[in-house]
């Protein structure tokens, strides 16, 4: 199949291209920096989802939106604004079958930084009215939202012992998750899951669920 990724130089965008491009699929990678992938069926565009230009990527089967930024100032330009610019262009043509986006756990609780909290408590609400859209081609929308993930752009808090700790007495589970388990949920919803649509799902490790009874 062919699809389209955003964000794809680092992180869990990254690790979902290479999931696909594993599995034999075609990809196509949009990101603002140079490509990190060297593969015959990876096709990389460096642009800004936002204001850059997007290439015309004809019968896009599967979107999986991920390009995103954290207090940056433009956190609701780039991982809102820019998300449904991209998903608008790809996702409502012929032969779309999925379309993925990458929430955050912030986007339930109201933590991290409020711009950023704000942007992906909008990505959910954009994804079920993409939902509604695609519905007519037969075609899926939904959406993963991730608690932390032990990549790259995490390296300061994971690095920071008492940081770190303080942060795996917030979860049920004392860990993160990786980017390569996001990439398999990645996969399962937008390739192997054929029913569900309009949902969000949080891969938190109970961070959310985390309550002390007190008697």
């Amino acid at each position: 199949m062919k699809i389209l990724i955003t964000g794809t130089s680092r992180g869990i965008g990254k690790a979902i291209a290479e999931k696909f491009l594993s599995l034999g699929h075609d990809v196509i990678g949009l990101d603002v920096n140079s490509p990190t992938i060297k593969h015959n069926s990876y096709e990389h565009y460096c642009t800004d989802i936002l204001t850059g230009e997007l290439p015309d990527v004809k019968s896009v089967q599967v979107l999986i939106n991920n390009a995103g930024a954290q207090d940056s100032g433009r956190d609701i330009d780039v991982n809102l604004k820019g998300t449904i610019r991209v998903t608008e262009k790809y996702a409502f043509g012929g032969g779309i079958k999925s379309v993925l986006f990458i929430s955050s756990a912030s986007a339930h609780n109201g933590s991290e930084f409020p711009e950023y909290a704000a942007s992906k408590g909008g990505v959910i609400a954009y994804m079920k009215n993409v939902a509604l859209r695609v519905a007519k081609y037969g075609a899926t929308s939904n959406s993963l939202s991730p608690g932390g993930v032990t990549t790259e752009l995490n390296a300061r808090v994971m690095n920071d012992e008492k940081m770190w700790r303080r942060i795996m007495e917030q979860t049920l589970l004392p860990k993160w998750a990786s980017a390569e388990e996001i990439a398999e949920w990645a996969y399962f919803v937008t390739v192997v899951n054929k029913s569900m649509t309009a949902q969000d799902i949080l891969i938190d490790n109970g961070e959310i669920a985390k309550a002390e009874f007190v008697w």
